[in-house]
């Protein structure tokens, strides 16, 4: 069993070996995220810390080695490292006092165990000590990993209890780590999939987009759906949904196409727009993203027929969305710059067109027409000019 964290670009850092001597090395072991990937072979992205150091005493040690901190979480004892070669966050061993399961009053602790114990999955309770790069494993996190298995630390309903967005993260990380899903985690996320409704819309949004941006999480979405979850946060969504998306994932993988959980959550929706803007508006999502969903939502079978007409009116983007749910083929639009019309309402002016209305309508036909014709080049522009201006 691998009882040492291999060596990885992130654990040679000078910047963190600094970090480490101003705190000492006995109170720093790093955790989550960066220990689980890096066991993996997989590129760590952010790198946090465990430390029984009190946040004001970290910060103090830091300031004196040169080092900014911020206070980004500084009641529930996390501070920030700013470094040169990424921020490092900070945080105080502790014990939860109480939970409601969407916040959780906490007491600083300075048992490594007891801080393991109150993480979510056994894979991120993984802790491995700065210097020596031995591993810290209080739960049977290694051999999950081993294993490929996403199991909850100690009984799974109290881990839910504390924190109902935990039902979500353990779809997600089973998605991109696990293979079977584990029969007690199912009971426990099917048995309290109805608490999912008191969390922040924001928090389930960011969750739903992280889950559909790995690369291919049609099954665990299907799961979800069996299991009567995603109905509680996507209500919307339906059978036919869940067929949309494993169509859609393939045909991403046919064309090559990058995965974009914009357009998997489109999937996930009937193509109503109506639906579409009542999803963005709970979920909290931005301005752009609610103009996807609603452009991907007004798709037509006929979308096919003509793929950079629809990229010039709807957009690359949104053109690749609905032919890729269309089962249409996206290449002639993917990499393609939409040119633009050879001429100007200036133009028509100067033809003796008044300015107002008139030349508007005017510019609207020759564009139309010159889309109709797929682009052509300012010769044939200039006649459709002459041929609409004859109509007069």
């Amino acid at each position: 069993m691998i009882d040492q964290l291999p060596l990885a670009a992130w654990t040679q850092r000078q910047d963190l070996a600094v970090l480490v001597s101003a705190l000492g090395a006995d109170n720093v072991r790093w955790v989550g995220g960066a220990v689980r990937d890096t066991l993996l072979g997989v590129d760590a992205q952010d790198i946090d810390a465990a430390t029984p150091l009190r946040p004001d005493d970290v910060i103090e040690r830091l300031q004196a080695a040169g080092i900014r901190t911020i206070p980004t979480g500084i009641a529930h004892g996390t501070v920030t490292a700013l470094l040169e070669g990424g921020n490092v966050e900070i945080t105080t061993l502790r014990h939860d006092v109480s939970t409601d399961g969407r916040r959780a009053k906490v007491a600083f602790a300075q048992d490594w165990r007891e801080d393991a114990a109150r993480r979510d999955f056994t894979i991120n309770a993984l802790f491995a000590h700065p210097e020596t790069l031995e591993i810290s494993d209080y739960f049977g996190g290694l051999d999950d990993l081993a294993a490929k298995r996403v199991r909850f630390i100690g009984d799974a309903r109290q881990r839910i209890r504390e924190d109902h967005l935990r039902i979500l993260r353990y779809f997600r990380f089973q998605a991109r780590f696990g293979t079977d899903l584990d029969a007690e985690a199912e009971e426990a996320c099917a048995e309290l999939a109805g608490t999912l409704k008191g969390l922040s819309r924001e928090r389930v949004g960011w969750e739903l987009q992280t889950l559909l941006a790995l690369p291919n999480p049609s099954p665990t979405v299907a799961r979800m759906y069996q299991l009567h979850v995603l109905q509680v946060v996507l209500p919307e969504t339906g059978r036919h949904e869940i067929e949309a998306l494993t169509k859609l994932i393939a045909a991403e993988q046919t064309y090559g196409i990058t995965p974009d959980p914009m357009r998997r959550l489109a999937a996930l929706l009937p193509a109503l727009p109506q639906v579409a803007g009542a999803v963005t508006t709970r979920l909290r999502l931005s301005r752009g993203q609610r103009e996807r969903l609603a452009c991907v939502a007004a798709r037509t079978a006929k979308d096919g027929e003509d793929p950079r007409k629809l990229a010039y009116n709807k957009g690359t983007n949104c053109a690749i969305d609905r032919l890729l749910l269309t089962r249409a083929d996206p290449t002639p639009v993917v990499g393609w710059d939409a040119p633009r019309l050879p001429i100007k309402g200036g133009e028509i002016v100067r033809r003796g067109v008044q300015a107002g209305p008139s030349v508007a309508r005017i510019l609207r036909s020759v564009e139309q027409r010159w889309v109709d014709e797929d682009f052509p080049e300012a010769p044939r522009v200039s006649a459709i000019l002459d041929e609409e201006l004859a109509k007069e």
